[in-house]
């Protein structure tokens, strides 16, 4: 019993110990002297040369936002019917002000969709959802949103260490004004919201000026859209997505819903009572969505493209809402780019 008691009382001390040592190291703030911090500058010294005084400054300028946590972890991609989320993203107006911008950029959009194969009003959808051509790129600092969910938000923290990372590497490296930027809860960035990593891998020079600047360079901007979608897999002219019925509809429970990757060729679906208006050929990869629409089910097939929509966003409610919107674009574009 003495040695029950013994085990018992030195496993509760480890254990207080162990929380002690947790609770300093979530410092809600006080971020370049945590453990985590202090890794984070030595590891960007030792694989990117940058000065540890550079990133010490940078994480003691970076303030803990406790509600940037809480937005975290009630995304509303995942709290939203489609029924919901669909009149957020997909409205005329917004259509419309895509077209404007189509407009405004011709040229611009012409060159991108000759190069990359992605149609212009696909990258107006995606800037029209993210930011509404940047009517409203958010207003969270980035440092703060990196960093608050780097080290105060266990659930992903290893994702937003190497984003904040990333982050402050652009920084060093493009002249960015780290201290000022704002962008969105997650630190997306700029009218296209891409991620640190997503910026430094996929942002484009457009104009040719030296450098990327997706905040207020539309150049930049348009190709580094096109430029995502197309090394994430894009197919030039290929079909995206269209609506689809059920046979019977209890046959849905013998369908996988897709939500990553076409998983059927179109002549499984088919053979399991699906249809569709524009049949894809029998070999054509797709995918089976549900959405709970105001009238009930809907059901959509998803072709490639759709899926590499999602790439962007991993959440079927977005790359739909782009999709869709994006048609409404193209519907208000007159002439249409590259007719």
């Amino acid at each position: 019993m003495k040695t029950l008691a013994l085990n018992v009382a030195l496993g509760l001390a480890l254990f207080t110990a162990a929380g002690a040592a947790l609770a300093e190291d979530a410092p809600h703030g006080d971020y370049a002297d945590s453990a985590a911090g202090k890794k984070l500058i030595d590891r960007l010294y030792r694989d990117q040369d940058i000065p540890k005084a550079t990133t010490r400054r940078l994480l003691n300028e970076a303030e803990y936002k406790p509600e940037i946590v809480a937005k975290m972890r009630k995304p509303a991609e995942k709290t939203l019917t489609w029924a919901e989320y669909r009149p957020i993203f997909v409205q005329r107006e917004r259509a419309r002000q895509g077209a404007d911008y189509i407009d405004a950029h011709r040229e611009l959009f012409e060159k991108a969709q000759a190069k990359y194969g992605v149609p212009a009003y696909m990258i107006a959808a995606i800037l029209g959802v993210e930011t509404r051509y940047g009517r409203y790129i958010g207003d969270d600092r980035v440092l703060d949103a990196l960093a608050t969910l780097a080290f105060d938000y266990p659930e992903r923290s290893t994702y937003f260490t190497k984003e904040l990372g990333e982050f402050i590497t652009l920084c060093v490296g493009e002249e960015l004004d780290c201290t000022h930027d704002v962008g969105s809860y997650a630190g997306a960035m700029g009218l296209g919201q891409f991620m640190p990593s997503s910026y430094a891998y996929y942002a484009v020079d457009g104009n040719g000026n030296g450098q990327r600047d997706l905040w207020h360079e539309p150049a930049d901007i348009i190709d580094s859209i096109a430029n995502y979608l197309a090394k994430n897999g894009w197919q030039r002219g290929q079909p995206i997505a269209q609506p689809a019925e059920l046979a019977d509809p209890e046959a849905i429970d013998d369908i996988h819903i897709d939500t990553r990757k076409p998983r059927y060729s179109w002549g499984e679906l088919k053979a399991k009572g699906v249809r569709v208006a524009d049949s894809p050929t029998t070999d054509t990869r797709v995918g089976l969505l549900e959405f709970t629409g105001p009238h009930g089910p809907e059901y959509w097939i998803a072709e490639h493209n759709f899926f590499v929509i999602m790439t962007y966003n991993t959440s079927p409610l977005y790359a739909m809402a782009v999709y869709q919107l994006g048609r409404e674009i193209k519907a208000f574009t007159h002439p249409a780019v590259g007719s």
